[in-house]
């Protein structure tokens, strides 16, 4: 343990401080304020339109950001407290992950979206958006927590941040996918990111260790903090970057219904599969956040309440039966090790959120949209 801890003492600080300054020196060549921050550009914007400030991005955007970076380090932090010998990790890594994850992502981002004349051009959309990827990486950590150490982390951080930056341009880009609420872009892709570094790090020995995985009446009342913050603020996050007006308003309505619909169902669902007709209490802090998931795509789209319900209530079911029946396969069969069942939150209702989204695309005509 000396050995191990000696290690990290110096291979920790190594890495952390050798990617901040990349980072910074990115910065410094690459990165500047959009034409909502500068202020040169933002007074010459002012002077020509006769614009009021009250129309500046900020005002419009960063009510959404507050809560959006509540859930990253809040919410997807103490959701995994629930393990009884990693709680503090489950809050420090995730703190960690996330600041590295955000800067490293405007850069990733900016090359693939903003970049022109030799800049990247950021403003309060764009620390959104880094939100929204340093949300994936976490979803992926969820998979992992207790396999991996800091230094890992970081490491898959810088990676995937990478690779999730290529995806997501792949898909809005040269594929026009609507993908708001990132069923598709976040979920999925973190999900399925998570499970294969899961496989890729699995160990015999780790088996002996999965009584290390249970939780306290403490830590599961922890996790549920997390929880409640997440429902609380998806609808902010499904609707954080879409279209102002009835869009936004409609994603809103749509994650809202979804949400409530879901939590019924999953513990209904919780209760009905165990055996004593007790509530399970992971089921309770993972699958009721699942109706938040599978409307990602479809949110903005012409849903519908009583659409947006059914959603929830599939999303209850499938991520409910998935704790229950699927990790434990996946675990034996596939030895792939799903630490806080990402899988079943955020890979299956992923899955199933783009499917929605593509049959509602599908049925849209101009009667329901009307000519905007």
């Amino acid at each position: 343990m000396s050995g191990r801890s000696t290690s990290l003492r110096l291979k920790l600080p190594l890495v952390c401080v050798s990617f901040q300054l990349m980072t910074i020196l990115l910065f410094s060549v690459f990165v500047s304020y959009d034409d909502h921050t500068s202020p040169k550009l933002w007074h010459d914007q002012l002077s020509r339109s006769n614009r009021s400030h009250l129309e500046n991005e900020f005002y419009m955007r960063y009510p959404s950001f507050q809560d959006v970076h509540t859930m990253i380090f809040v919410g997807f932090g103490f959701l995994m407290t629930f393990l009884k010998r990693y709680s503090y990790s489950s809050v420090g890594f995730n703190f960690v992950i996330a600041a590295f994850a955000i800067q490293w992502s405007v850069l990733i981002q900016g090359f693939l979206h903003s970049f022109h004349q030799g800049k990247i051009h950021v403003g309060i959309e764009s620390m959104i958006n880094a939100d929204f990827c340093s949300g994936a990486v976490l979803i992926s950590f969820g998979a992992v927590l207790g396999k991996t150490s800091p230094v890992q982390l970081l490491i898959m951080t810088l990676l995937e941040v990478t690779l999730f930056g290529l995806n997501e341009h792949l898909l809005l880009n040269f594929l026009g996918v609507k993908d708001a609420g990132g069923s598709m872009t976040i979920h999925t892709f973190g999900a399925y990111f998570g499970l294969m570094v899961s496989r890729i790090l699995y160990r015999p020995h780790l088996e002996k260790s999965r009584e290390r995985e249970g939780s306290t009446y403490h830590s599961d009342v922890f996790a549920m903090i997390g929880t409640l913050f997440l429902w609380l603020f998806w609808p902010s996050f499904n609707s954080a970057v879409t279209a102002h007006g009835d869009d936004q308003q409609r994603t809103v309505m749509n994650t809202y219904f979804s949400l409530a619909a879901c939590t019924m169902a999953t513990f209904a669902t919780s209760a009905l599969v165990n055996t004593e007709g007790r509530l399970d209490m992971v089921h309770v802090q993972n699958a009721a956040l699942a109706g938040g998931v599978i409307v990602g795509t479809s949110g903005e789209m012409m849903l519908t309440p009583f659409g947006a319900m059914i959603a929830g209530v599939l999303a209850g079911w499938v991520s409910t039966l998935g704790f229950k029946f699927l990790t434990p396969i996946l675990a034996s069969k596939l030895k792939i090790q799903d630490t806080c069942g990402v899988h079943n939150l955020h890979g299956m209702p992923g899955v199933l959120g783009g499917l929605l989204g593509a049959l509602i695309a599908a049925l849209a005509t101009p009667e329901i949209y009307g000519d905007g």
